[in-house]
């Protein structure tokens, strides 16, 4: 159990990082649209399209990585009042629920995506970006990877349940 939770976060640091990078590229191209905009009075469609391209997998990617790095929303007054067995089976609560709602929403857009796919459905902007199904895949992606920080979040509660235990 305790190799398998390393795995899990490099594989969900990875993916983070690809969101890092993500967030450069989208800092580079709306400098790039501000700068075409007022010098040179163009706007392309499909370079501010592609803003929203990129802001799909920084924001879905981003979920799982900010969870992997205790930087989600917690009530840590309530929390830290707990000893380590409390905070365990907080923390495994939590897991738990993160894993199903994700699970429900991975089930849920799969639908969604493969219809946007079946259709391949594209922008009604004239000069817009084709293979908007490519976009809409974050949505299960995303939250398959919240699945997986949730299942490494569950096996740290287990551990510290039981060594919690063992102090005990």
């Amino acid at each position: 159990m305790k190799q398998a939770i390393p795995k899990l976060e490099a594989f969900v640091e990875f993916i983070g990082g690809l969101a890092r990078l993500c967030v450069l590229a989208l800092v580079v191209l709306v400098a790039m649209n501000v700068i075409l905009r007022y010098l040179f009075s163009i706007g392309p469609v499909a370079l501010q399209e592609l803003e929203w391209h990129l802001i799909s997998p920084i924001a879905l990617f981003g979920l799982a990585y900010a969870m992997k790095h205790k930087a989600d929303v917690r009530v840590d007054f309530v929390y830290d009042r707990f000893g380590p067995m409390g905070k365990g089976w907080v923390d495994l609560a939590s897991a738990v629920l993160t894993f199903l709602v994700a699970l429900v929403i991975v089930y849920l857009s799969v639908p969604y995506v493969m219809q946007s796919y079946s259709m391949l459905e594209g922008s009604p902007d004239p000069g817009g970006l084709s293979y908007r199904y490519l976009l809409k895949i974050f949505l299960p992606l995303g939250f398959g990877l919240l699945m997986v920080q949730a299942i490494a979040n569950l096996l740290h509660a287990v551990v510290q349940i039981k060594q919690a235990k063992v102090a005990a």
